[in-house]
């Protein structure tokens, strides 16, 4: 996406698998649980407890590696009573990461003049509002709040 205009941004692909599973017997999960050790958290949704893992680093077409789920999968049921899979097989998805996991800033040359705020992982919503209104100021020639360059996408080229 980024290639035909000439820009050069480092994103990557990181991904995740989750599993839905039904409550065992009347068994009521009032707040998410995580496992901080182990790195899952079970979480109450629509379609019922959600086990969630990690992060895992892949190409974006690679196929699904379900493991950590299979391995969080013991104890997270020593945690909470769970019962069935809902889902026939564990779910996953797919984000890109920038570099480093610091979000980008980038204007692009004339004429398409495209303006990136990207990057910021799993902290969009907290740091989404920030560094929108940091471009804002930059676009409109306005002095920014804070200094951009420690974030600009040019750091790398």
């Amino acid at each position: 996406m980024f290639r035909p205009p000439g820009y050069s941004v480092p994103l990557g692909i990181k991904r995740g698998c989750h599993l839905h599973l039904a409550p065992r017997g009347n068994a009521v999960l009032n707040h998410p649980v995580l496992d901080w050790d182990l790195g899952f958290l079970q979480a109450l949704m629509d379609r019922g407890i959600r086990l969630t893992t990690g992060v895992e680093f892949a190409r974006r077409d690679a196929p699904p590696k379900p493991i950590q789920v299979q391995q969080a999968l013991p104890r997270a049921r020593a945690l909470f009573p769970l019962g069935e899979a809902i889902d026939a097989k564990t779910l996953g998805g797919r984000a890109a990461v920038f570099a480093r996991y610091v979000a980008g800033h980038r204007e692009g040359p004339w004429p398409c003049r495209l303006w990136f705020d990207f990057g910021h992982q799993h902290h969009g919503l907290m740091l989404g509002a920030a560094t929108g209104r940091l471009l804002a100021e930059m676009m409109s020639g306005e002095t920014p709040f804070a200094d951009p360059t420690p974030i600009a996408a040019a750091r790398f080229g």
